[in-house]
C-alpha cells in the first residue's frame, strides 16, 4: 500500500497551488498550466519503456528506480528555479509512470488469487491520498511557514519512506527478470483495453479540471461547485474499491462495464438537460463511474494476461496511449468552451466519449487473454 500512497499526492497537490506559484515566481499562465500537464506527458513518454526496464533489471529494482525518481523530482521542484520546478514535475511524472505500470504486475505476481481485492485496495488508497493532497495543499502553504515550496516538498518524506521500505525487496528477494520482449500492438484485445484506459482517463482529468468552472457557469456558487468536485471524489472511492472485487469474481465483466458506462451517460445527460438542480445526483453517477472505471482498467491488466510479464507489457501499452489521450482532454474541452461560449458542445463531447469508452470496454471485458508475440531480447 505504501507504493499506492505515493502515486497521486505529488500531482494532485499542485493544482490548488498553481495561482500561488504563479504569483510568487512570475510564472506565466501558460507555463503555470504546464505544471499539471507535464506529469501526463511524462506518463505517455515513459510508460512504453517501462517493460524494457523491467526485463533488464527485474520488477523490484525497477520499482525502486520509480520511487527514487519520484523522491528526487519532488525535492528538485521545491528548492530550485522555475526551470528546476518544471524539470522536477517531469521527474515526478516519470517516477509515478514507472510504478503505475508495474503495480498491476506486482499484484499478479504476489496476489494471483486476490487480484480484485488488492487492486481495489490500492486504487482506493490512491484516491484517498489524491483527495488528501488536494485538500491540505493550501493550508500547508498559507497557514504554516512552509510556503508553496514546503507544501510540495513535504511529500518527498513519504516517497523516501517508500524507498527505504522497498530496499529489502532488492536485497533479499529474487527480482524475477522479465526476459521476453513482447509486442501487443497487433492484438485487438490489447487495443480495446488501451482505448478503454485512455478514454476513462480523459473523462477523469476533464472532470477534475473543468467541473468547477462548468457548474459555476450553470449558476452554482464557487463554493458549491468546489464541494461538488469533493463529492465526486468521495463517491468515487466505493467504486474504486468494490468494482475490482466484483470483477475478479466473474469470468466475464461485460455487465459491470455496462453499468459503469450507463452511469457516465446518465450523469452527463443529467447535467446537459437538467442543469444543477439535481447536480449532486448527476455528479454521484459520474463520480462512482469514474472510480469504477479506473479500477476496472487496472484490474484488466491482470485479468486479461497470463503472467506478470504480459501484465507489464499490457500496462505499459495502455498507459502510454491512455495518458496521451488524457492530456488532450482538458485542452480540447477548454478550446470548445471558449469557441462556442457555452457548455453544450463540451458536454456533448463528454457524452460521446462515454459511449466510445463503453464501446471499447465491452469487448475488453470478455473472458479472454492477450497473446504476446515473444521476440528474443
Amino acid at each position: 500500500m505504501l507504493l499506492a500512497m505515493n502515486l497521486r499526492p505529488t500531482i494532485t497537490g499542485v493544482g490548488p497551488l498553481i495561482g500561488v506559484i504563479s504569483r510568487n515566481t512570475g510564472l506565466g499562465t501558460q507555463w503555470a498550466g504546464s505544471l499539471t500537464t507535464l506529469p501526463l506527458i511524462a506518463f505517455g513518454l515513459i510508460s512504453p519503456i517501462v517493460p524494457a526496464l523491467a526485463r533488464r533489471w527485474g520488477l523490484n529494482a525497477t520499482l525502486l528506480l520509480g520511487l527514487i525518481l519520484l523522491t528526487v523530482g519532488t525535492l528538485i521542484r521545491s528548492i530550485g528555479s522555475i526551470s528546476m520546478l518544471l524539470a522536477g514535475m517531469f521527474l515526478v511524472g516519470s517516477g509515478v509512470a514507472i510504478v503505475n505500470v508495474l503495480l498491476p504486475s506486482l499484484v499478479k505476481r504476489e496476489f494471483s488469487t486476490r487480484i480484485g481485492l488488492m487492486t481495489g485496495l490500492y486504487s482506493t488508497v490512491m484516491g484517498v491520498f489524491a483527495a488528501l493532497a488536494s485538500g491540505i495543499s493550501i493550508p500547508l502553504a498559507m497557514d504554516t511557514s512552509l510556503g508553496w515550496r514546503g507544501a510540495l516538498g513535504i511529500w518527498a518524506i513519504l516517497s523516501f519512506i517508500g524507498v527505504l521500505a522497498w530496499l529489502p525487496q532488492i536485497r533479499h528477494r529474487q527480482n524475477s527478470p522479465l526476459l521476453a520482449r513482447g509486442t501487443l500492438w497487433r492484438s485487438p484485445l490489447a487495443w480495446y483495453v488501451t482505448l478503454f484506459m485512455g478514454l476513462q482517463s480523459l473523462l477523469f482529468y476533464v472532470n477534475v479540471a473543468w467541473f468547477p468552472t462548468l457548474l459555476h457557469s450553470l449558476g452554482m456558487s464557487l463554493a458549491g461547485a468546489g464541494w461538488m468536485v469533493s463529492w465526486m471524489q468521495l463517491i468515487s472511492l466505493p467504486g474504486s474499491f468494490l468494482m475490482p472485487i466484483w470483477a475478479s469474481r466473474r469470468k466475464d465483466q461485460r455487465s459491470l462495464m455496462l453499468i459503469t458506462g450507463i452511469l457516465f451517460v446518465l450523469g452527463y445527460i443529467g447535467i446537459l438537460v437538467e442543469g444543477t438542480t439535481w447536480a449532486w445526483l448527476w455528479i454521484a453517477c459520474i463520480g462512482f463511474a469514474g472510480g469504477a472505471s479506473i479500477s476496472l482498467a487496472l484490474t484488466y491488466f491482470s485479468l486479461r494476461t497470463k503472467n506478470e510479464r504480459d501484465a507489464t507489457e499490457l500496462s505499459g501499452m495502455a498507459q502510454s496511449v491512455g495518458y496521451v489521450l488524457a492530456a488532450l482532454g482538458p485542452i480540447t474541452i477548454g478550446f470548445l468552451y471558449h469557441l462556442t461560449a457555452g457548455w453544450t458542445v463540451p458536454l456533448l463531447l463528454l457524452l460521446t466519449t462515454s459511449i466510445l469508452m463503453l464501446a471499447a470496454g465491452i469487448p475488453a471485458s470478455r473472458n479472454l487473454t492477450v497473446q504476446v508475440s515473444s521476440e528474443k531480447s
